[in-house]
């Protein structure tokens, strides 16, 4: 840990909200002041053939240009055994604010993906983007020129910056969606990093002489990973109380009139540390559309400043807003925004599902909605995903939409298109009539073999998991209905577990805690139901939790409010004072 870093914003007095400590700050911090505005020595380790990973800094500074080096985990063993470094590959988030990519830029990552990946796949990841996994460091720059030529790029996709700016994909209220998807786009590029690192070293690009600076973000970025969200009520598929800054759109006679916002969700927590939470989104206030992107401004700049570069574990927008509180963090919002911040207008969120299948929307266009089990396209021997993908690309004249539950939405599809992209994606096993209500809901995070915090599986964990979830759920005659399950190799939040109604956290191989009593809208924290338990273990409880559910559930009633009602687990009403209670 560096012991002279002073943080220009950190230890600034002239707010009354920064936390001045007297100890060292984070390694982190030290990172990002000596990394010349995010450049590092990345150039320099593209040509270092001795390795196929990145030295020093740059293992981290590669983040803020939206990649992560990891090792494929199932052969770290015997490579090791054999003298070998781990095979490190790049796994590539690309920026995609609210998931929307055209028919021509998915036959690119398409081929890019089959031709110069060692997984072969597209990954939809539940922030709306999609990821390549396993790019050899030799593959990077050409991916980078890819996204270039698609008019896309992995800018600010990871670390600590504002990341993929979420959107309710809503193909019914097609109008509300396209001004709400534009302010989507307008609060991403508002919020990135004004640096040319990445113009320079992926691209090639000649550094211009100028004096650089970051104007929000600060010239050591973020204290910790920000996102951002624009929800359109009822729908709450974004899963925003999983956010630091949301707005969710109000609208009069269909036309957007303001936006409520939100601040302070997060999910990630670290065994063993209380000091960590999971906590839902607080309201702030109402605004206007036209003050959309300074109130954003406003709340990233408060937390740059007031955030806490002392402990990564407590430095995101949620233990910010707790330590200051909530009538502090408002008054500053104000005060840098220069508005007074209206009450919160009236909104109810009632799903937060993708609705699989067509969907005819108020354009006239017909939107499939497509299933992709843990968002991950590839050929398999019984679907032939990605193919099926490819061959709707090519004829396909809408827009294709990502989705935060990992699915995949044909949008704008005519009249005359809709049997033809029907077939084909039946054909390819995109759409199957017999998929279960549970297995649509559920969810599951990358963890093994890629991801190098995974400490249990979850992605491949997760569907023969469900298998046997579905034979409990017909067994007390529920299947039409559905419990959202998520599963996450770690607490670090990528999985959303702490927002489902059954939410597992990998500890170990086969171990994981079980967590009970989110609900469906996805607005309240579940509660530790037990600890450190094996799969095994966790089907019987299931069983068990379903069998009393089936038998004294009230008329209609939902699982999550169920364990509740019956007291099996008591409501997280509080999480940041009651989450270990």
């Amino acid at each position: 840990m560096s012991k002279n870093i002073k943080d220009e914003y950190f230890f600034t007095s002239k707010h009354p909200g920064p936390l001045v400590v007297d100890y060292p700050l984070e390694d982190a911090e030290r990172l990002k002041k000596d990394s010349n505005f995010l450049r590092g020595t990345i150039a320099e380790d593209l040509n270092d053939d001795l390795t196929g990973g990145f030295n020093g800094d740059n293992f981290s500074l590669i983040r803020f240009h939206g990649m992560y080096q990891q090792d494929d985990r199932d052969i770290r063993a015997e490579r090791a055994e054999q003298k070998l470094e781990p095979r490190y590959a790049m796994m590539l988030r690309c920026r995609l604010p609210g998931g929307v990519i055209t028919p021509e830029q998915w036959l690119g990552i398409d081929k890019f993906a089959g031709e110069r990946t060692l997984y072969g796949s597209i990954r939809i990841t539940n922030r709306q983007t999609f990821q390549f996994h396993g790019i050899l460091k030799n593959n990077l720059k050409s991916a980078h020129r890819l996204l270039n030529e698609l008019g896309l790029d992995s800018i600010a996709t990871a670390n600590d910056v504002n990341r993929n700016v979420l959107c309710t994909s809503n193909p019914v209220e097609s109008e509300l969606h396209h001004e709400a998807y534009e302010w989507a786009k307008k609060l991403s590029e508002h919020l990135l990093p004004r640096t040319r690192a990445y113009a320079e070293i992926w691209l090639d690009q000649i550094k211009v002489e100028t004096t650089e600076e970051e104007p929000i973000l600060g010239m050591t970025y973020l204290p910790r990973k920000f996102k951002t969200t624009v929800v359109i009520p009822p729908q709450n598929d974004v899963d925003l109380h999983a956010n630091d800054l949301n707005f969710i759109a109000i609208s009069k006679k269909g036309k957007l009139i303001g936006f409520n916002v939100l601040v302070g969700g997060g999910l990630s927590v670290s065994y063993g540390d209380k000091s960590t939470y999971p906590r839902t989104a607080t309201e702030l206030g109402f605004i206007s559309v036209e003050h959309v992107l300074c109130v954003a401004e406003a709340v990233v700049t408060i937390q740059r400043d007031w955030g806490n570069r002392a402990n990564r574990k407590n430095a995101k927008t949620k233990y910010t807003l707790e330590r200051v509180g909530l009538e502090n963090f408002k008054k500053e919002v104000e005060k840098r925004s220069g508005l007074i911040l209206e009450p919160v207008r009236a909104y109810e969120l009632t799903g937060r599902g993708d609705r699989v299948g067509w969907i005819k929307g108020i354009d006239e266009k017909w939107h499939l909605t497509l299933f992709i089990e843990n968002g991950r396209i590839l050929d398999y021997k019984d679907r032939r995903l990605k193919t099926g993908m490819y061959k709707i690309a090519k004829i396909h004249t809408g827009d294709f939409r990502l989705t935060a539950n990992q699915n995949l939405i044909v949008a704008g599809v005519s009249e005359q298109d809709k049997d033809y992209i029907e077939s084909v994606a039946r054909d390819y096993g995109l759409m199957d009539d017999n998929i279960s209500e549970l297995r649509k809901n559920s969810m599951a995070c990358v963890s093994y073999p890629t991801c190098p915090l995974a400490m249990a599986e979850a992605e491949r964990f997760l569907p023969e998991f469900l298998t046997h979830v579905e034979a409990i759920m017909q067994r007390y005659n529920l299947g039409d209905d559905y419990i959202i399950i998520r599963v996450t190799g770690c607490p670090n939040g990528c999985g959303r577990a702490l927002l489902a109604e059954i939410g597992l956290l990998g500890k170990a191989i086969d171990r994981y805690n079980m967590y009970l009593g989110g609900n469906r809208v996805g607005t309240r924290i579940p509660r530790m139901y037990r600890e450190n338990i094996s799969s095994k273990e966790i089907l019987v409880l299931i069983n068990k939790l379903i069998s009393r559910w089936a038998k004294e559930r009230n008329s209609g009633e939902e699982f999550g409010d169920f364990t509740i009602r019956a007291g099996i687990v008591r409501a997280v009403l509080d999480p940041a004072r009651d989450f270990y209670d």
